[in-house]
C-alpha cells in the first residue's frame, strides 16, 4: 500500500547543489520518521498520503502511502495506490502562489503593496466600512489577512445542488453591499479567503490574462510544474487525481470529486502531484547554481521580503503551537517559530484534503505532506496529527 524512497528520488529533483559543509551535517533517522508518519496515518484512519523531506537541498525521503481511489465492487474498478503521479488538491497553499504573482506585478512597477484595493477594484466602494473610507484597506492588508474581511468567500451555500463555490466575479460584486470590514485594517490578524479573491482579480486586471493562464505563464511553466493545474482536471490527468474523504463518528464518506473552485481559485484552486510541488520548494529554498533562473520568476530579495513577520497569529483551531512556539502571518505565508528554528510555510484544507509545507531557508531543508482524508473525531483527527508530525520533524529532522 505504500512506497518509500530514501536518499534518492529522481535526477531532475536532485539538481540543487549541496555544499560539502552541508553534506557533513548529522543525518536524521529517516526510518524512525517514516514509522512515526505511517503509524499516525493508520491510527487516524487516513486512506492516502504522501510525505517528502528535503535536507540541504536534496530529497532524502519520499513516502507514498495508501490509496487515491478505493475502487468498488459495483463499478468493478480496482483500488488505485498512491504513487508519484497522484494529484492532490492543495487548497489554501494556493495563496502563496497568488502572493508571488502580486509580488511579480509589484516588481514590474504595476502596483504598490500599500496601494488601496479600491484603486484596482472600484466595486469595493459598496462595502460597508465603519472604520473609515474603504480606501484605507490596502493590498498588503489582504495579503497579510489583516484587511477586516470575512473568512469565507461565500458563506451562504446550503444545498448540494448549488455550486461548490461562486463561479463568477459578478456574484462577489452582487454581495459587496452585504459585506463589511470587521475591524480597523492592519490592526490584527483574521484569516480571509475573500481578501485573496480580490488579489486574484487584481492579477487578471493588471496582466490582461485569466488568472490560471497568468499563473501558468509566470510561475508554473517556468518552474517546470507541467502537471499542475487549477480546478477540474485535464482529461489526460484525470486518472491521477486523488479522491478525498471525510471521517466523522467512525463513518467514512467520499467528498465531491474533481470539483471546481470557481472564483475562489486564487485562494484554493491548485492541484498538483508531489514531484511538481518539490520543484516549487526548491525555488523557495533557493540554489546558487540556479539563482538567475529563479530570479527571473521572482527576485530572492522579494521572496525574503514576503517572509517578514507582519502580525502575530491569534491561536485558534487552525494554528496550534506547543508551549514556547508561536506563529506569525507574513505577506502570503506564515512563520512558525519554535525555539531558534524559524519555519516558513502554508497549510491547506478543503473538501477532505489537508496539506502543509514548511521550509527552513537557513539550511535549505523542507517538508511537504498531503492527506486525502480529513478525519474529524477526537481519537482520529487529521489536523491534530498534522501538527504532531510538524513537531516531530522539528525535533528529529530540522
Amino acid at each position: 500500500m505504500r512506497k518509500l524512497s530514501l536518499c534518492l528520488f529522481t535526477p531532475i529533483l536532485l539538481s540543487a547543489f549541496v555544499p560539502a559543509s552541508a553534506q557533513s551535517s548529522p543525518s536524521p533517522d529517516l526510518a524512525a520518521i517514516k514509522s512515526f508518519y505511517e503509524s499516525g496515518l493508520r491510527r487516524n484512519g487516513i486512506l492516502g498520503s504522501s510525505l517528502v523531506l528535503i535536507r540541504n537541498g536534496e530529497v532524502v525521503l519520499h513516502d507514498n502511502y495508501g490509496v487515491q481511489n478505493q475502487g468498488g465492487v459495483q463499478s468493478q474498478s480496482p483500488a488505485v495506490q498512491v504513487d508519484d503521479n497522484t494529484t492532490y488538491h492543495w487548497a489554501s497553499c494556493t495563496k502563496s502562489f497568488t502572493g508571488i504573482a502580486i509580488m511579480q506585478l509589484r516588481d514590474r512597477g504595476l502596483l504598490s503593496l500599500d496601494d488601496p484595493l479600491i484603486k484596482y477594484l472600484p466595486e469595493l466602494a459598496a462595502v460597508h466600512d465603519p472604520y473609515g473610507p474603504i480606501s484605507k484597506v490596502t493590498i498588503r492588508h489582504v495579503m497579510s489577512h489583516s484587511g477586516g474581511f470575512r473568512d469565507a468567500t461565500w458563506p451562504w451555500r446550503d444545498a448540494d445542488w448549488q455550486p461548490f463555490e461562486p463561479t463568477q466575479w459578478s456574484q462577489i460584486v452582487a454581495m459587496l453591499p452585504y459585506t463589511n470590514v470587521a475591524f480597523e485594517p492592519g490592526s490584527r490578524f483574521s484569516y480571509s479567503n475573500l481578501g485573496v479573491v480580490f488579489l486574484g482579480e487584481i492579477v487578471e486586471r493588471l496582466s490582461g490574462d485569466p488568472y490560471q493562464l497568468y499563473m501558468e505563464k509566470n510561475i508554473l511553466l517556468p518552474l517546470g510544474m507541467t502537471r499542475t493545474y487549477f480546478d477540474r482536471s485535464p482529461y489526460n490527468l484525470l486518472r491521477y487525481r486523488s479522491h478525498s474523504w471525510d471521517l466523522k463518528d467512525g463513518k467514512l464518506a467520499e467528498d465531491e470529486f474533481d470539483f471546481n473552485t470557481g472564483i475562489t481559485r486564487s485562494n484554493g484552486g491548485l492541484n498538483a502531484p508531489l514531484p511538481d510541488v518539490i520543484k516549487y520548494l526548491h525555488f523557495l529554498l533557493g540554489d546558487p547554481a540556479r539563482q538567475a533562473e529563479y530570479d527571473a520568476i521572482l527576485k530572492r530579495s522579494s521572496l525574503e521580503e514576503m517572509w517578514k513577520p507582519y502580525l502575530p497569529v491569534v491561536p485558534d483551531e487552525d494554528f496550534v503551537s506547543r508551549s514556547g512556539a508561536h506563529d506569525d502571518v507574513t505577506t502570503s505565508f506564515f512563520v512558525h517559530t519554535d525555539g531558534k528554528l524559524r519555519l516558513i510555510g502554508h497549510a491547506g484544507w478543503q473538501n477532505g484534503f489537508r496539506s502543509h509545507f514548511y521550509i527552513d531557508p537557513a539550511t535549505r531543508s523542507a517538508y511537504v505532506v498531503a492527506y486525502n482524508t480529513d478525519a474529524q473525531d477526537k481519537t482520529q483527527n487529521t489536523r491534530s496529527f498534522d501538527f504532531e508530525l510538524r513537531d516531530e520533524l522539528i525535533d528529529h529532522f530540522f
